[in-house]
């Protein structure tokens, strides 16, 4: 049976087993997807949480959908254990949209950009920002992951370290060092924070700042791959180490 469309919506739209669609999800529904009154519609909540519903009219400006009964008044949390932070070096151009939607699907709840001393970008203006999190939540959409990825505001590296989160499995890829697939498979963290460097590497001064913070070096194979690879490879890694799913389309 095919999955009904899924549509983001602010928490702010759903009102006991009633929710709107407006704006650009709305256009979707209606052009796109050609969806009409009684056809059945998921909702994602920008802040983490789906349910189901069906669409019982349209407004001038919004789709009004009847969250079903099954699924509560209010949208329940699917949280993911770990939770998947990837923390990567900023890449050029396509390739970083490419890394920010292929994460997604493998399940990153949050990405953090982050500025390396060898990187070659400059910190994103809010026009890229603004990609990145499109790109996300249609990656989120399609994917069926159970919640939203948040695009984090680019920090530099040690910034990062200083906004790690409590009790975080914290891991630098590095050259050589032990196979992350080893140490993964045994973390009982409660989320995950992946860092992944520029291809030319991070420099010996942000190595030892990193284990100075309490990250643990972790190592990818033998060969040299570039920062969107690294990134993904990683995540996968963890995904297969840890048993997790990242939703329907992943069983």
């Amino acid at each position: 049976m095919k999955e009904p469309a899924r549509f983001i919506v602010p928490r702010s739209a759903i009102e006991g087993r009633t929710a709107r669609v407006a704006g650009a999800e709305l256009r979707h529904m209606r052009s796109a997807s050609r969806l009409a009154p009684g056809d059945a519609v998921r909702l994602l909540c920008d802040d983490g949480g789906e349910c189901s519903g069906i669409i019982e009219r349209f407004e001038r400006d919004t789709a009004v959908v009847a969250i079903e009964p099954a699924a509560g008044p209010r949208l329940k949390p699917l949280a993911a254990h770990p939770r998947l932070i990837l923390a990567p070096a900023i890449i050029k151009g396509p390739r970083m949209d490419f890394l920010i939607e292929k994460a997604v699907e493998l399940g990153a709840c949050e990405i953090r950009p982050i500025l390396c001393a060898r990187g070659v970008v400059m910190a994103p203006g809010p026009s890229k920002l603004a990609r990145w999190r499109r790109i996300a939540a249609a990656a989120a959409k399609q994917s069926l992951v159970p919640a939203l990825c948040q695009i984090r505001e680019a920090v530099s590296f040690d910034q990062m370290l200083r906004g790690v989160p409590e009790g975080t499995l914290a891991l630098i890829c590095v050259p050589g060092a032990t196979p992350l697939g080893e140490l993964a498979r045994y973390a009982s963290a409660s989320s995950v924070l992946i860092v992944c460097g520029p291809e030319g590497g991070f420099e010996p001064g942000e190595h030892e700042l990193a284990l100075a913070h309490g990250l643990q070096p972790v190592g990818l194979g033998p060969n040299r791959l570039r920062g969107e690879t690294a990134a993904l490879a990683a995540l996968s890694i963890v995904n297969a180490a840890t048993g997790w799913s990242s939703g329907p389309g992943s069983r």
